[in-house]
């Protein structure tokens, strides 16, 4: 089982190296409105893969992973997930990516995203109130009931949607790289692989590693959070192990390794000051997992694989991360005087 998880890391980061996904470029760019990739691809993916994992589960072979609806986890922690993404330029799975390319940013992001998850289980028990109120895990799904037939149909309906919007931005943005496309194909076919209930039975993700390691590391273990998090936390470690070795050793086969601490859009907005992106990379990744703990899970285990579930939790947590995300790229990205 070990090796099928690393297995499915390893081809997570071949996707979204495939298009660049990855890459703090990429990532940044999202934030100031001059790169689409990321939203084009996820919005494919959801599409794609809703349409994938509906007759999968429908079938038999896989079952609902629903996260709830915990409100005020949910846009709070959407905000300040987007906030930390946009500042780092990675999310949580894209970081031992590029770490496996040469990215040192992402190594600090990681240690900062460490140091997010060990002080979010130390102040839990204090912020429980704004967490809530809980309510439910609501999906199209149980919002329709027993009805197959209206629910196969809004499901085309809602999968269409997304991927006539992917298209739209793909449009307006003038782009003619399909790279994107073939990413977003290539997820909505991994993601109901991973929940199929003869493999892992289980959403893709990342964010749980980093409180997970964290307190193991620290001892901050005695308590009901780690108790918690304690197996995703282990099967997440080993899936973004195999998604670093997929950038190092992928990026060493196209001869493109290479240790790079700042990047062109940083030093575009930010400068050549390696001080300022180590603070504001380790400051990225802190309030990342943050953001992600509090809603209970990031990119690609809320947005991506709840996306596809047509989980109210996680488009709503979408909305939020998005708004964050460019709030904070129109703040942080102003063009240097």
């Amino acid at each position: 089982m070990i090796a099928l998880i690393f297995i499915f890391g390893f081809f997570f980061g071949a996707i979204l190296q495939y298009a660049k996904l990855n890459k703090y470029n990429t990532i940044s760019g999202l934030a100031i409105l001059e790169n689409f990739a990321v939203a084009k691809t996820i919005a494919v993916a959801i599409g794609f893969g809703a349409i994938l994992l509906s007759i999968e589960i429908g079938l038999g072979f896989a079952t609902y992973h629903v996260k709830p609806l915990i409100l005020g986890g949910i846009v709070f922690g959407g905000l300040i997930f987007g906030s930390g993404m946009a500042i780092l330029g990675y999310c949580p799975g894209t970081l031992p990516i590029s770490l496996g390319e040469g990215s040192l940013d992402a190594l600090i992001g990681i240690i900062g995203g460490i140091a997010g998850g060990v002080v979010y289980t130390i102040i839990l028990p204090s912020i429980h109130g704004v967490l809530g109120p809980d309510l439910g895990n609501i999906s199209l799904k149980s919002l329709v009931g027993e009805n197959a037939v209206l629910f196969y149909l809004l499901v085309f309906v809602v999968a269409s949607l997304f991927i006539g919007i992917s298209f739209w931005i793909h449009k307006k943005e003038k782009a003619k790289d399909l790279k994107w496309l073939v990413s977003g194909i290539a997820l909505a076919i991994l993601t109901p692989i991973v929940f199929l209930t003869a493999l892992t039975n289980r959403v893709i993700g990342a964010s749980t590693f980093y409180p997970y390691f964290g307190d193991l590391i620290t001892g901050t273990t005695g308590n009901s959070y780690f108790d918690k998090i304690k197996e995703p936390g282990q099967w997440e470690m080993v899936f973004l192990a195999g998604a670093f070795f997929s950038g190092l050793i992928l990026s060493l086969i196209r001869k493109d390794f290479k240790f790079v601490l700042i990047h062109d859009n940083w030093k575009k907005h930010k400068g050549n000051s390696a001080y300022k992106r180590i603070i504001w990379a380790f400051i990225g990744g802190f309030i990342l997992i943050i953001g992600a703990r509090m809603a209970g899970g990031c990119t690609s285990g809320h947005i991506i694989s709840g996306g596809m579930q047509l989980a109210v939790s996680s488009l709503t947590f979408a909305i939020f991360v998005f708004a964050g995300l460019l709030i904070t790229g129109k703040l942080f990205y102003q063009s240097r005087k």
